[in-house]
């Protein structure tokens, strides 16, 4: 460069542009702009609150128990990763509740997930025994944010496990109880998901009928195979299969016997109304066609939230029997011993079982009605007020 005048010039030039916009630039001269009165990281973050909230009940009692500070600093993180989680839930619910339900992405339930993951696989080693007497007679079960995700998921609150022999909110303050309560009766997502599901196009009787199609294909499959079962030489072998066809036999005999749906509903077996199951099933079987693999990775969302929710449940509940064995929990509760906490982690707290339950009605290929896409060009989605066929006009949608 130094040999070239053309560059040597340019050298300059840059030069003395950099001097004068650094003269402009208070980083470079050392201004501080906090002290400007400029908003900084941790009045951003009201860091303030945050980190001065931690209040060892022990120190207070003058018995300064060290791990107690990582007990509440822990705990105090899932409430803030439950608060995310609720945040996101509510967005997502608002989406339903708008009915513009196409514009909902996977990502849009992938946050959830992403906490979720976070708070599930997290194990930290707290020696709480040491200082469990300080905590008494608090418990984890009052986590009023935990509660309300719950309910805003959709758990049923007369599926609810009694808690200290007492209805979950009578565990809680007034004002929390009336959360609770209000939470309630919002509208759940599993409420929400159902409404969309009985939506779903294609099951309409005087249209493409999927129900009754897929009734008929099934039993006359199952005639076709008795049968051929039947022609089979007597032996062992042709038992156990005429064994195992009868169990199939049953087991969609119930699938479209709408009383005995209803009924395993009453007995909290089921949790979505029988047209929505058909809406799901729907979507199970053409989870690769087009229009359907967007509704497929929304129910596989929602499978995935429930699944990581019983992780969650499933690590606490390992958890308190390695640090407290079967001892009754600080609140009262019978604890492990009567394994309140391990029946949470039971199907009556899994909001989408019957998403879980849909591989149990795989049948062969041959036997899932033909969808032909110049036909039956339906919407991806189920909106609020369509669920007609699709015109060749929306097939962009």
């Amino acid at each position: 460069m130094s040999g070239c005048p053309y560059f040597q010039k340019k050298f300059v030039s840059t030069s003395k542009q950099h001097l004068k916009e650094d003269e402009n630039d208070d980083s470079q001269t050392g201004v501080n702009k906090a002290s400007k009165g400029g908003r900084i990281y941790g009045d951003y973050l009201q860091l303030d609150k945050i980190v001065t909230s931690q209040v060892l009940q022990s120190e207070l009692k003058g018995n300064k128990i060290h791990d107690e500070h990582l007990f509440i600093v822990t705990h105090q993180a899932y409430e803030l990763w439950f608060k995310q989680v609720l945040w996101e839930l509510d967005s997502v619910r608002e989406i339903f509740i708008s009915g513009h339900v196409s514009s909902l992405k996977h990502e849009d339930l992938s946050k959830s997930m992403a906490v979720f993951s976070i708070i599930a696989f997290s194990s930290i080693d707290l020696r709480f025994f040491v200082h469990r007497e300080y905590l008494s007679p608090a418990s984890g079960f009052q986590s009023l944010q935990f509660r309300l995700l719950e309910n805003k998921i959709g758990v049923p609150h007369n599926q609810r496990v009694p808690y200290n022999r007492r209805h979950y909110r009578d565990n809680f303050r007034d004002q929390e109880s009336e959360l609770l309560l209000h939470s309630e009766q919002e509208p759940m997502l599993l409420q929400l998901v159902e409404q969309w599901l009985e939506r779903t196009p294609g099951l309409e009787e005087d249209g493409f009928n999927f129900w009754g199609k897929l009734e008929t294909n099934i039993f006359e499959g199952l005639r076709r195979e008795k049968e051929q079962i039947e022609q089979k030489p007597a032996s062992e072998m042709k038992e156990e299969m005429m064994a195992e066809l009868i169990k199939q036999r049953d087991i969609f005999l119930s699938l479209f016997d709408v009383k005995r749906h209803d009924h395993t509903v009453c007995a909290g077996q089921r949790r979505l109304s029988y047209k929505a199951l058909q809406g799901a099933l729907m979507i199970y079987f053409y989870r690769e066609e087009p229009r359907f693999q967007v509704p497929f990775q929304l129910l596989t969302s929602l499978m995935d939230i429930d699944t990581l929710m019983t992780k969650w449940r499933y690590n606490h509940v390992c958890m308190v029997h390695r640090m407290i064995g079967s001892k009754d929990g600080t609140g009262g509760s019978s604890g492990y011993q009567y394994q309140y906490l391990r029946s949470t982690v039971s199907d009556r707290y899994k909001v989408f079982v019957d998403l879980f339950n849909l591989a149990t009605f795989l049948v062969p290929r041959e036997w899932v009605p033909k969808l032909d896409p110049s036909e039956h060009t339906f919407l991806y989605m189920a909106e609020c007020c369509d669920s007609s066929y699709c015109s060749s006009s929306d097939d962009s949608d």
